[in-house]
C-alpha cells in the first residue's frame, strides 16, 4: 500500500495529471487514489504531501473548466455525426 501511495504521488506530480488519470494508470478507483493523496500520504511523506496538495487544489479550481470542455467536445462529436 505504501508503494502505491508514493508511486501515485510521483505520477501525479510528474505528469501534472488528475486523480482519474492516475487511478486508470494504477488500476485503482479514483476514490482510493484521492484518499491516498489527500490523507494517507501525509503520514508517509509530509514534504511530498505538500506538493501534491497544492496540485490537488489547482485541479479542484479547474474542475468546472474541464467538465465544460468535455461537454463541448461531446456535443461537437454528436453534431458531426
Amino acid at each position: 500500500m505504501k508503494d502505491r501511495i508514493i508511486q501515485a504521488a510521483k505520477i501525479f506530480l510528474k505528469e501534472k495529471s488528475n486523480v482519474r488519470q492516475v487511478a486508470r494508470r494504477l488500476g485503482c478507483s479514483k476514490s482510493t487514489i484521492h484518499k491516498d493523496l489527500s490523507e494517507r500520504l501525509k503520514m508517509l511523506d509530509h514534504g511530498l504531501y505538500q506538493e501534491v496538495s497544492s496540485l490537488l487544489e489547482i485541479n479542484k479550481q479547474e474542475k468546472h473548466i474541464r467538465g465544460g470542455n468535455s461537454t463541448k467536445r461531446k456535443y461537437q462529436k454528436l453534431k458531426e455525426l
